[in-house]
């Protein structure tokens, strides 16, 4: 639930990239997830948890920073 009031709430940004913004937000969440798996839960992520991970990072690097015609 409150990823869709965050999806909500970047509508009512005034920029046209607030879609790429929930994109990005994804592979930060699942950065974040694995910490927390880490930190709180005391669970060693594997190499699929990080490699799973890194890739999700590496998209939203592209979406966020990919060159793009004006």
């Amino acid at each position: 639930m409150a990823l869709v009031v965050f999806a909500g709430l970047l509508t009512r940004v005034d920029s046209l990239a607030a879609g790429r913004t929930f994109a990005a937000y994804g592979g930060l969440y699942i950065a974040a997830s694995l910490i927390w798996m880490r930190v709180v839960e005391g669970l060693r992520p594997d190499r699929w948890d990080l490699t799973g991970a890194t890739v999700c990072l590496v998209g939203a690097g592209i979406i966020l920073w990919a060159p793009r015609a004006a």
